[in-house]
């Protein structure tokens, strides 16, 4: 199947496929026109990695899953190594979570000190 086909497919878009292909998670033969072209199993790799995209991993993170995303990952017991990466991208995000939540305190103690109505809009 072509790109477009293969997007529609997965509900990923062609620019996120080309940047899949280009992180060696899913390949292409070029047909003789230089179009992409896709086997079947494609689709099944690229659900997988929009699910652990979507589970808050990156695509660095998805290349250790590399062996498990011909299959259902979602059903698969997590390898030791998956664990230890989830763990390490759940402790990124808590840290992003409290500095976000740092930068809000410091905004709502100046608006309180600028006698702001918080539910008003300052002009």
């Amino acid at each position: 199947m072509r790109i477009g086909e293969l997007a529609t497919m997965t509900g990923a878009t062609v620019r996120a496929l080309r940047h899949y292909e280009q992180a060696g998670l899913i390949v292409s033969e070029r047909a003789h026109n230089g179009y992409r072209i896709y086997d079947e199993s494609a689709a099944v790799r690229v659900r997988n990695i929009r699910l652990l995209l979507a589970a808050g991993l990156t695509l660095d993170d998805v290349q250790a899953f590399r062996a498990c995303l011909d299959g259902d990952v979602a059903a698969v017991p997590p390898s030791v190594e998956g664990l230890r990466i989830a763990a390490r991208r759940l402790a990124v995000i808590d840290q992003r979570i409290a500095a976000q939540a740092e930068v809000r305190d410091r905004l709502a103690a100046a608006l309180r000190l600028a006698g702001a109505d918080r539910d008003r809009p300052v002009a």
